[in-house]
């Protein structure tokens, strides 16, 4: 069977979409009052602070957290992107000691402390929303979101998959592609809908399978493009680049 191979990176280029990030900022974002108007001078009231012009992100993980690691090292704090919050479903989770290590709120949110898992994820949204954040991070997040979080957050949500979806979604991915035999697998960046694994894509990039490579391997090269790929895709989000085509809301454009 022939594959369907992809460059490096991929990403789609179209000028016409509505941007996302401003998109997302102007929900919040204070007006700046006219000039010359009431009060002790002509911007009275605004105050453009970090906590105002920075793109805040809450990220949600269930492990030890190296996607969020690379997001702090690579994005938090240099003015453009704030992480707010880190939440898990654990509270064992290295995630947790890392957001904390960066001086970021935490929170854990197990389902077993809520009647089920649509009251854990509106328990979850209401904490992210108190955080005013922009941008939910899913970094290894390994609990499924229910309808209405996502609705809630609608194109609000991103996700990282470690294979070059629509191939092999769900679970294990690396070992699909092993025991599929492919000659490339891969990472990719995508919003999260209601499916599973199934959200319009934002950025992929591929990682070679070489013939004979163990698991470990295949994983420590996929993480690395991770890390690298995940700080982007949120950077170009941030940026307002990443647009959605309102007539069509599965294809994600990227202004270069």
């Amino acid at each position: 069977m022939e594959e369907t191979r992809i460059p490096p990176t991929q990403y789609l280029c179209k000028k016409s979409f509505a941007k996302l990030g401003d998109q997302i900022r102007s929900a919040r974002r204070p007006q700046r009052p006219a000039a010359g108007a009431a009060g002790d001078g002509a911007h009275a009231g605004y105050c453009e602070d970090a906590r105002v012009s920075a793109f805040r992100i809450v990220v949600l993980a269930s492990g030890s957290g190296t996607n969020l690691q690379a997001i702090l090292d690579g994005l938090h704090g240099q003015g453009l992107v704030e992480v707010v919050g880190v939440g898990s479903d654990k509270p064992t989770a290295g995630a947790l000691e890392r957001g904390r290590r960066a001086g970021v709120e935490t929170a854990v949110f197990p389902v077993a402390d809520h009647p089920d898992r649509a009251a854990r994820d509106e328990a979850m949204g209401d904490w992210i929303e108190a955080r005013e954040a922009d941008l939910v991070v899913l970094a290894g997040y390994m609990q499924l979101l229910s309808a209405p979080f996502v609705a809630r957050f609608r194109n609000r949500v991103v996700n990282i998959h470690p294979a070059l979806l629509p191939s092999f979604p769900g679970l294990d991915a690396i070992g699909q592609a092993l025991a599929a035999g492919v000659e490339a697998t891969g990472v990719t960046v995508h919003f999260v809908d209601e499916g599973v694994d199934t959200g319009p894509v934002i950025a992929q990039r591929e990682v070679p399978v070489p013939a004979g490579v163990g698991r470990e391997e295949l994983e420590a090269a996929v993480h690395a493009v991770e890390h690298e790929l995940y700080p982007e895709a949120i950077r170009m989000i941030a940026e307002g680049r990443v647009r959605i085509d309102p007539s069509d809301p599965r294809t994600v454009a990227i202004d270069d």
